[in-house]
């Protein structure tokens, strides 16, 4: 891990895209400094530019700005989160159509990332299916086998966002890909929102297998098998006092990277509030 405090507490920013502005590099580093932190998680939208020229600009204004970033997240085109049945067809390396085309584009992230200097990436690699002997299990195991391969060739972790399935669906993939730089990138709002489970007692099954951790809230879904709702950090159902105790206690002590998925003056006064918060239990 860089060269962090314990439990340093960052932000979660994007290249531009629907979770992101449309700025240049410098733009979005100087709106991250103002918000008072230091480290972060960079999101690389679909359309993003990731060659070895932007690279360097990315570079540069992160340096004059003092911020680390500790994970590159690549999104992919095509990816919706309408619903949950468009979210299973339509992200990650789950759906087969463009699944080769994202695997490149996961690659080119890693080569991105390289650049930075940033020691891993992170993903939804989508909603897999239950049966470990599908051929479509197969064949996004063996695709996150290369994936790791190659970051693996850089240094670099490749982290699983957690959310769309059950921990212990997570475990049973971890085994079946069989790298040792195959980690967890810990989403406690994700299980609620999907329905997947109550995160501290995921928390606790995935604990060997933590690289950093999203700081988010959110709500259970009102009926089955459709989204719970997110909320500022601090409103929802997860329970940031009992979440960040239960972090403490499995020895965790990378990033709190704060996620809020909205854009504007509302979601900066959530980052605000919930910096001050997380500043507060993490003490």
């Amino acid at each position: 891990m860089l060269n962090l405090e314990p439990l340093q507490v960052g932000v979660m920013f994007w290249t531009g895209g629907p979770l992101g502005v449309e700025a240049p590099p410098e733009q979005i580093v100087a709106s991250v400094k103002s918000l008072g932190v230091t480290c972060g998680q960079l999101g690389l939208d679909g359309k993003a530019d990731l060659s070895s020229a932007n690279a360097a600009r990315w570079k540069k204004a992160l340096a004059d700005a003092g911020i680390t970033v500790v994970t590159c997240f690549p999104g992919f085109e095509g990816e919706s989160y309408a619903s949950i049945p468009i979210c299973a067809g339509t992200v990650g390396f789950v759906p087969k159509q463009p699944r080769a085309e994202r695997e490149k584009r996961a690659f080119e992230a890693s080569d991105f990332a390289r650049e930075l200097g940033v020691p891993g990436l992170a993903s939804h690699v989508g909603c897999l299916p239950h049966d470990r002997s599908d051929p479509e299990y197969i064949a996004v195991r063996d695709l996150v086998r290369r994936l790791c391969d190659h970051c693996a060739a850089h240094g670099q972790t490749f982290a699983l966002e957690t959310g769309q399935e059950p921990a212990q669906n997570l475990l049973n993939f971890l085994a079946d890909v069989d790298r040792e730089n195959l980690k967890i990138n810990f989403d406690p709002a994700n299980l609620i929102l999907y329905g997947e489970g109550d995160p501290i007692e995921a928390l606790e099954m995935v604990k060997d297998h933590l690289v950093t951790v999203h700081a988010k809230d959110g709500s259970w879904p009102k009926v089955k098998g459709e989204w719970g709702a997110e909320t500022p950090l601090g409103k929802g159902d997860v329970g940031m006092e009992r979440f960040v105790d239960k972090l403490k206690e499995v020895g965790y002590t990378g990033p709190l990277t704060i996620e809020r998925e909205i854009l504007g003056d509302e979601q900066r006064k959530d980052i605000l509030e919930a910096i001050a918060l997380l500043e507060r239990l993490r003490a």
